[in-house]
């Protein structure tokens, strides 16, 4: 009789427990600094110590909440600088919807975790092979950052107003410059990048003809335009392919009736 083998084990990966913390922390310490320019900008552009600690407290999104004051500080209309704000936010809905699938959190906890829904914590959670190592990277990196990026908000406010004038030190640069060293880097696929440069331009270009805020509205239109073309382009390619694939199978035909007619002649 044939000896028997015993099936394969498969084993999840699994990833140590101070790995995962080493990790968030990292993320968590070197995103939470950047808090710093957000309050010295946010009081530059004229909101008080209040509101802008009010700000990261409340609404947590560092995009957003640069977006927001860089309009206010360029004499945008509030309502729309808003707007700006909420759009560039709700990408983190689809972020908690993966999240939510993924850390199985108790419900009565969901809605104090919905606030740390953020760029960060969803990478560093999505990034991890089992749950157990999500739910600490999440937690970790959220709390981490929570209370860095509002403490460093803080004081950054507070230096604001110790120096004056934040625009005669050339402060007010400081928002926009964190804001891009945050993007650049997840700006891998030439998709992502045509959308980038399309948004710069849309928003570079309309902003001598439009109020201030409006701009960023616009140019989030960049996002649509280059799937659009993307997908007229794929369609093209796809006819192509079709067209080519028929005009061989075609002569493919034509050389098989060539042959069967010499065999006839024959």
């Amino acid at each position: 009789m044939a000896e028997q083998t015993a099936p394969p084990v498969i084993r999840e990966s699994t990833k140590a427990d101070s790995a995962v913390v080493r990790d968030a922390l990292g993320v968590g310490i070197a995103v939470g600094l950047s808090g710093f320019a957000f309050g010295v900008t946010s009081a530059g552009s004229g909101l008080t110590l209040l509101q802008t600690c009010a700000l990261s407290l409340l609404v947590f999104t560092g995009a957003s909440q640069f977006a927001l004051v860089g309009a206010l500080a360029a004499g945008g209309n509030p309502f729309t600088a808003a707007a700006g704000a909420f759009f560039l936010g709700t990408r983190n809905a689809f972020y908690g919807l993966r999240l939510s699938q993924l850390l199985a959190l108790p419900r009565p906890v969901r809605p104090f975790a919905a606030q740390w829904v953020i760029d960060e914590t969803a990478a560093v959670a999505l990034a991890q092979p089992t749950r157990r190592a999500a739910r600490i990277g999440f937690t970790v990196t959220g709390l981490t950052l929570y209370v860095l990026w509002n403490l460093t908000t803080l004081l950054g406010a507070l230096g604001a107003e110790a120096i004056g004038d934040t625009k005669a030190w050339g402060l007010d640069a400081a928002g926009p410059a964190v804001f891009l060293a945050l993007l650049a880097p997840m700006l891998k696929t030439a998709t992502e990048r045509y959308t980038a440069g399309l948004a710069v331009v849309l928003g570079l270009g309309l902003l001598p003809v439009l109020p201030a805020g409006v701009p960023v509205l616009a140019a989030a239109l960049a996002a649509p335009a280059v799937l659009w073309l993307r997908g007229r382009r794929l369609t093209f390619e796809s006819a192509d392919g079709e067209s080519a694939d028929g005009e061989g199978s075609k002569a493919e035909g034509a050389k098989a009736e060539a042959a069967k007619d010499k065999e006839d002649d024959r």
